[in-house]
């Protein structure tokens, strides 16, 4: 059996791809994971914080004591002409390339325009294949209409695009008021490909110490049904290819993605929970599942349930809430 897809241009050995986690932080666990079976790996993400701290904490350094002695001010050129960041991403960058053959997506964390678009050309000399961008964006003045933060998704994945060659991908979450238009008007801006979706990590309270504490939950399989319905949507819709992100436990969890139209499934949780070696249970499983009803390739699979080619599309939209709730059925109690 073919479980062979593309993804970005790039011809990949199965649709089993690790996301951005601390996972990727270590070359070890990289060749691990291609080891385990792959197909490409998503670097941990680079902040656009870490790359503004590096440029101001040199700023600061070049600037200390320049007015002391009229001397100083030629020592150095002008800040702006640095092009700086964090060195140890590219080298690991480097060494991933030289330590594996699969390819090694790049990702980049930001929420703004600014210098640290300008690291995309940086991390393409390093040898990264294609680069996603986490756009991180969670507005809270209340006098920014949304089309003011549509666009500036849309700057930033162009603002990137003309610094590097290689395909980008963005990463986005589902809150907009047409995800579909948006995934179009991105599309149109340059990106490569969607990832459906990123997960915003929520704030909790400690009512023991009184502070308010980052809370990270790992996805649970019922976290497929957001991506699953979005990726069934659109479908045949949008000219980017689509990266299943969320809730992808099993084998069938990335069956169904691809059902649903994704071209590669994202794994993430389930590695953190049960180690790198479950990208190979996870193929194992999709094989087995294959062979028990016949599908001899992922491309034979792919898209077949999609709103597009569903046989009740409407069970992707509304139309369906009402049939769900009718069709439950309280649990009797004995």
């Amino acid at each position: 059996m073919d479980l062979s897809t593309t993804y970005m241009g790039m011809k990949l050995r199965t649709p089993l791809v690790p996301s951005a986690s601390p996972l990727s932080e270590s070359v070890d666990n990289i060749k691990q994971m291609e080891d385990a079976g792959a197909a490409a790996v998503v670097l941990h993400s680079l902040f656009e914080e870490q790359l503004e701290k590096e440029r101001h904490d040199l700023d600061f350094h070049m600037s200390a004591n320049t007015y002391s002695f009229a001397e100083a001010l030629t020592y150095f050129p002008e800040p702006a002409t640095f092009h700086v960041g964090p060195e140890q991403y590219l080298e690991h960058i480097r060494k991933a390339k030289e330590t594996v053959s699969i390819p090694i997506i790049a990702s980049l964390n930001g929420s703004s325009l600014g210098g640290w678009t300008d690291y995309a050309a940086e991390i393409e000399q390093a040898g990264a294949d294609a680069l996603e961008l986490n756009i991180f964006y969670m507005p809270n003045d209340i006098n920014t209409p949304a089309a003011d933060v549509e666009q500036l998704y849309i700057d930033i994945v162009i603002a990137v695009k003309r610094k590097v060659r290689i395909p980008v991908a963005v990463k986005l979450g589902p809150f907009f008021s047409n995800l579909a238009h948006m995934a179009s008007r991105l599309n149109t801006a340059g990106a490569s490909g969607l990832v459906l979706f990123n997960r915003f990590y929520q704030p909790d309270i400690d009512l023991k110490g009184l502070e308010v504490r980052p809370h990270i939950l790992l996805s649970t399989p019922q976290a497929l049904r957001l991506p699953l319905r979005w990726i069934a949507m659109l479908d045949g819709r949008v000219k980017s290819d689509l990266a299943a992100s969320g809730g992808i436990h099993t084998g069938t969890d990335a069956i169904k993605m691809i059902m649903a139209g994704a071209n590669i499934t994202m794994l993430c949780s389930v590695l953190l929970k049960r180690g790198i070696d479950q990208i190979g249970v996870i193929e194992h499983e999709m094989l087995d599942w294959m062979e028990y009803y016949e599908y001899e390739s992922v491309q034979e699979m792919r898209a077949s349930m999609s709103q597009r080619n569903s046989s009740d599309p409407a069970a992707f939209e509304r139309a369906q809430y009402v049939r769900a709730l009718q069709s439950y059925k309280r649990p009797v109690r004995r």
